[in-house]
């Protein structure tokens, strides 16, 4: 394979990796793409990185919410007051986050989610209600939840897929394939958020971001119907869940360790 092949396909391959994750679990699109887009694709800015893979995931959770919609996996009106709740706290967050040092917010960030996966996983048993919805009796606990976790996102920089799930579980009661397929709305509004703002500084790689959103699309397909698949079995997917949160976290803590 020619060099410029091997590299498309690198940028192809990453892009089903992150898409297959998002589709599945409904998080890790942004912390998996922009290690991929360094190590792997070559980027050499990481500002280039992190632009581009917001985008990327960005438009690839749409594919992946378009997959659940088919499904109905998503809930319409907590996705709404998630989501725009949670946009404003990201812009609010991330303004906080740019006084922190970077490997700081990353070890911060990998021990909330270690704390994240040991919750999820006592709740693993649990099948969620299935008409659970958002309504005058948890709006603002849904809303709450949407602003704390965009804040979060925002400081850190990271799309907050693996908060978002955990909060709209914890706040409405839904089983968990419904607040993945309903997180992705939230994924895609941070996403686009930051992508917007990077934009404006000239920090996207555009031919990048199409090559990784084409495997991406593939990618969240797949990550969908093995969602739905693992949804029958009780406890699989939020074991996959919180064992896929740990794994990561226990990257970013060895790759940020001694930023204190």
């Amino acid at each position: 394979m020619t060099p410029d092949l091997a590299h498309i396909a690198a940028e192809l391959f990453s892009g089903v990796l992150v898409g297959f994750t998002l589709g599945l679990i409904g998080g890790g699109g942004s912390i998996l793409a922009v290690p991929l887009m360094v190590y792997v694709v070559g980027v050499p800015d990481p500002h280039v990185a992190i632009g581009t893979s917001a985008l990327s995931v960005a438009v690839n959770a749409l594919a992946g919410l378009a997959q659940h919609a088919r499904s109905g996996n998503v809930k319409w009106r907590c996705a709404a007051v998630f989501a725009s709740c949670g946009v404003a706290g990201a812009l609010a967050g991330a303004w906080f986050g740019k006084a922190v040092d970077g490997r700081r917010l990353l070890f911060l960030f990998a021990l909330l989610m270690v704390g994240v996966g040991f919750l999820m996983l006592r709740c693993r048993r649990s099948q969620g209600c299935e008409g659970a919805t958002c309504n005058r009796g948890n709006v603002l606990k849904v809303a709450g939840a949407g602003a704390g976790t965009g804040v979060l996102s925002g400081f850190f920089g990271i799309g907050g897929g693996f908060l978002i799930v955990p909060a709209l579980i914890a706040t409405t009661g839904m089983p968990i394939l419904n607040a993945v397929g309903t997180s992705l709305v939230a994924v895609a509004a941070f996403g686009l958020s930051t992508a917007f703002s990077y934009m404006l500084s000239g920090y996207i790689d555009w031919g990048l971001a199409v090559l990784f959103i084409a495997g991406g699309v593939l990618g969240s397909y797949g990550g969908m119907r093995a969602a739905c698949r693992m949804a029958g079995s009780r406890g699989a997917l939020t074991t996959v869940f919180s064992g896929v949160i740990f794994v990561v976290a226990a990257y970013m803590i060895w790759k940020s360790f001694g930023a204190f």
